[in-house]
């Protein structure tokens, strides 16, 4: 199963940090990369599992449910046919509609590319972040003001 998320224009993905419920964005290199371990969120500095936004969260649960309901139904209708007839009725009845799956869509952030000296790379934050500080993502380091 996946899940496709867009990149802006410039191929940063929008995520959120689970702690503090802050935007903030990350190429898809960068997200991909072998050696990014651990993402720091520029806003409070912690470590979060998991980076994804409300929207990727829905999708994968409707998608998850939808093709548990399709598995579950076509086990249902095995059963249909192999009591049938054999002195024992069984009816799988009708096949569950599926949620609707609606495709995450890019959303437009005021956010602004701050380059992080530390580990050479870029990040999307709010632009008060670069004004009174924000955190490295990539390493954690704290950047005070427009450093």
């Amino acid at each position: 199963m996946e899940i496709q998320i867009p990149a802006d224009n410039d191929g940063f993905i929008l995520l959120q940090c689970s702690l503090c419920g802050e935007f903030f964005k990350l190429t898809v290199d960068d997200i991909e990369s072998d050696d990014l371990i651990e993402i720091w969120c520029p806003t409070c500095g912690l470590k979060s599992e998991d980076y994804l936004t409300e929207d990727v969260i829905e999708l994968a649960l409707k998608k998850v449910e939808n093709a548990s309901m399709d598995m579950l139904f076509k086990e249902m209708k095995k059963w249909e046919r192999k009591f049938n007839g054999n002195g024992m009725e069984f009816k799988a009845g009708k096949k569950p509609k599926k949620k609707k799956e609606d495709p995450i869509i890019s959303v437009i952030q005021a956010l602004e590319i701050k380059k992080y000296e530390c580990c050479k790379r870029e990040a999307k934050i709010k632009p008060i972040l670069k004004l009174i500080g924000s955190y490295c993502p990539f390493c954690g380091v704290n950047y005070y003001g427009n450093k």
